[in-house]
């Protein structure tokens, strides 16, 4: 765990640091990313009405540990190394507010590993860093602030032990999400690892019947040359398998492919045999699966709508869309911008990687609004949506919020920002 209030010279640090937090980058990354509308909300027990809105707030929302986490490391590497270039070897989380305000800050986006050079600062986003780009910059003797999910890291361990097994390692995950990139990379770097990966239910399902023996291999030509390993032969390389998971996905989805290639490994070999062909660990993150559980239990509320606050690349976030639009109308949007008006959205709908705008969204009347976001929204993103509803719905801005510096207590104080007609 990061610690605070502790100032060591550039010169102490090594090659690979582990930066302790000083009490003023905490209050910098608070600053930039809280909101005392949610704090507001929160204080009053998750439940808050303005005029006809009454917000419901779920228990378990925003920012996990890991990103506060990597925040204060991007930001104390900024404080420290004033003088030096610093480098993000990607998105340090899937939010456009975040990722726009480190780049404020002066710190750069990495294209490619081979530009750094000994005097440069790079700093591995939370999802990490292949395994080959992360030996390239330790070779390269730059400065490398790891700001790497812990949750994560407990994959990667996972994943490594399967391939030293001789197990391939099926993973539940998005193939061309970071996280998965970083998690293929583990097991390929020990010599022999393989995996396969698989979307959804739907992909694990085929793999499960080439595995029993209903499909031939060739059935799934197309995912073995997308997402497995090179050289991926499915006549052996599926004889011991062991799950692992991107730690945004669906527990449920999860779970209920872990089931599946389970009972076609007892087709395939019969029950006795399974222990030393088959494993499986829960590896969905703990903040994960809590946001989950969260908006299951808001969803209990009679709901007229929920809104769910994040980026649209973001699949944590877009696991909880997808979990309330079973239950109520639900729009996924990616900034308070999205709310154009009490009459019209923009908006992401689940199971779709399109954005699309809906008119008659806002109901009239009283209604009860559901507001969630992924581990990777700041509060101040949720907070400045509570504050453009209430300026959409034309409502009056509590005396308390009126003097807030965040954008959305602006516009609905001045009405510099009028809804669209």
């Amino acid at each position: 765990m990061a610690q605070a209030t502790v100032t060591l010279p550039e010169t102490a640090l090594p090659a690979r640091a582990r930066l302790p937090i000083q009490a003023a980058t905490r209050q910098a990354v608070a600053r930039d990313f809280g909101s005392p509308v949610i704090e507001t909300i929160r204080q009053q027990g998750y439940r808050y009405r303005v005029g006809r809105l009454a917000f419901h707030l779920a228990r378990e929302f925003g920012f996990c540990y890991g990103v506060d986490d990597a925040l204060d490391l991007a930001y104390e590497a900024r404080s420290r190394f004033d003088s030096r270039t610093i480098y993000l070897t990607g998105e340090m989380i899937h939010n456009p507010m975040v990722n726009h305000r480190l780049a404020a800050l002066g710190i750069r986006r990495l294209d490619n590993v081979a530009q750094v050079t000994p005097q440069d600062v790079v700093v591995i986003p939370a999802f990490g860093l292949p395994v080959a780009d992360l030996a390239h910059l330790r070779d390269t003797g730059c400065t490398i602030i790891d700001t790497t999910c812990g949750s994560v890291v407990h994959v990667w361990k996972r994943v490594e032990r399967y391939a030293r097994d001789g197990f391939t390692t099926i993973i539940h995950g998005k193939p061309d999400h970071e996280e998965t990139i970083a998690t293929r990379s583990q097991v390929t770097s020990v010599p022999g690892g393989r995996y396969v990966t698989v979307r959804d239910l739907a992909e694990a399902e085929r793999l499960a019947s080439v595995i029993a023996g209903d499909l031939p291999a060739a059935a799934l030509r197309d995912l073995f040359a997308r997402a497995a390993s090179p050289g991926f032969d499915p006549a052996t390389d599926l004889e011991k398998i062991g799950l692992a998971n991107q730690t945004t996905m669906l527990a449920g989805e999860s779970l209920a492919i872990a089931e599946r290639l389970r009972a076609a490994m007892v087709a395939r070999y019969g029950e006795d045999e399974v222990p030393f062909r088959f494993r499986s660990f829960d590896t969905i993150c703990s903040a994960t699966q809590a946001r989950q559980d969260a908006i299951a239990e808001l969803l209990a509320f009679p709901l007229d709508l929920m809104l769910v606050v994040g980026g649209y690349n973001s699949s944590n976030t877009s696991h909880l869309c997808e979990l309330a639009s079973a239950v109520c109308p639900t729009y996924h949007i990616a900034t308070p911008d999205c709310i154009l008006s009490a009459d019209l959205i923009r908006h992401q709908p689940a199971f779709q990687a399109r954005e699309m705008e809906t008119r008659g969204w806002l109901p009239q009347g009283e209604i009860a609004i559901g507001l969630t976001s992924g581990a990777s929204t700041p509060e101040r993103s949720l907070g400045e949506v509570v504050l453009r509803l209430v300026q959409v719905a034309k409502e009056t801005l509590p005396s308390a919020w009126a003097t807030l510096d965040e954008p959305g207590a602006r516009q609905a104080q001045t009405r510099l920002s009028p809804p669209v007609a």
